[in-house]
């Protein structure tokens, strides 16, 4: 089971509307994509990234992987951080090695035989998802319709971006609470936008429509004002963080600091499948749900191995362009996605000709 090859590409793709959340706005997204082939298979890893990401990949990653025992993981995980050392541990080191380490575990899954959660072992069939969008760059009519759309569609829980301008995040939240009904939760992501003070004021507010999970109210490198809101937020919302989290060191941290009452991790940037498994076991050595963030693709599989795994997200930049580049993704059925076990690795094909248009020279 040798590494034959390692190819890294990139691409940008034009959001289908301009996109924002508290403390960002965007019209475009890049996907860096991992091929690592081997034994006549292909496996597929990514991350959404800058093209930085991919040089990095390109340069520094690749010969550590070519030629190299495919079933090896582990130990080809510990070889790119111990030779990315002096380039810092976060941020596009962690996701370039997230993309190649995921491409690793669907190469080794294909071949194999088996589908990727057959090979890591299941606890269960399928996952729960909750509908992801809701920008603060959206007219009400567009959060309306985005947000009762997915609760139409049946799934549980759906999410919006607040923080832009918080004078107005109230008339905001009663209006999505008014789209998706009663009986659909409703979750709130400032994305670090509040001061402490101004995240309790609204959190209180936001219980007037039930909101039941707050997501990062104040910075995720503020652990002390997480632990702050989470001690005197309401008790019927919960606090959610660790999206930005890319080591085992900051997710103990935030544990250890009592930060969260949910966990997040993103596959894409804590070291791959390799990093989000060894996210899972500290959350649940410490009785905290693990929820996933973003890419749901790539989660699927992993998270029907993991035990204490609540939730992933649905979010909607990141399903509109898998299923832009690649054939098979699984879409939800009453809220859930469910892997197909009659296909190997991560049961998708990545489509070459339709991704190429909107590829990066790098």
């Amino acid at each position: 089971m040798t590494i034959d090859k390692l190819e890294v590409s990139a691409y940008t793709i034009p959001t289908d509307l301009p996109e924002g959340d508290g403390t960002l706005d965007w019209n475009r997204t890049t996907l860096v994509l991992v091929q690592a082939s081997g034994e006549s298979e292909t496996g597929i890893g990514y991350t959404y990234a800058d093209t930085a990401t991919a040089r990095l990949i390109r340069d520094k990653l690749t010969q550590v992987v070519q030629g190299r025992e495919a079933g090896d993981i582990p130990a080809l995980w510990k070889e790119m951080q111990i030779q990315t050392r002096n380039l810092g541990s976060s941020g596009i080191v962690a996701m370039a090695i997230s993309a190649v380490d995921s491409a690793l575990w669907d190469l080794k899954a294909r071949v194999l035989g088996l589908p990727l959660c057959k090979l890591l072992g299941m606890a269960r069939d399928r996952i729960a998802v909750y509908g992801s969008g809701g920008f603060t760059s959206y007219s009400m009519a567009e959060l309306q319709r985005q947000l009762g759309g997915w609760a139409d569609q049946g799934i549980r829980w759906v999410k919006m971006k607040v923080g832009k301008q918080p004078e107005r995040d109230p008339e905001r939240v009663e209006a999505a609470r008014n789209a998706i009904g009663k009986t659909t939760g409703l979750f709130v992501d400032a994305n670090g936008a509040y001061q402490k003070k101004e995240a309790l004021r609204l959190a209180d507010s936001f219980q007037a429509w039930d909101v039941a999970w707050f997501e990062e109210p104040v910075s995720s490198n503020d652990l002390e004002g997480l632990h702050l809101i989470r001690n005197l937020a309401p008790p019927s919302m919960e606090i959610a963080a660790g999206e930005y989290g890319y080591t085992d060191f900051y997710f103990r941290r935030m544990i250890a600091a009592g930060a969260v009452d949910v966990l997040q991790a993103d596959i894409t940037r804590c070291g791959g499948l390799t990093g989000f498994l060894r996210v899972a076991a500290l959350a649940e050595a410490n009785s905290i749900p693990l929820s996933a963030h973003c890419a749901p693709l790539l989660h699927l599989h992993p998270a029907c191995s993991i035990g204490a795994f609540r939730h992933a997200e649905y979010f909607h930049d990141h399903v509109r362009i898998e299923r832009m580049f690649f054939d098979g993704v699984p879409l939800p059925e009453k809220g859930f996605l469910k892997p197909d076990l009659a296909q190997p690795g991560l049961g998708v094909v990545f489509k070459q000709i339709d991704a190429s248009k909107y590829e990066n020279r790098f």
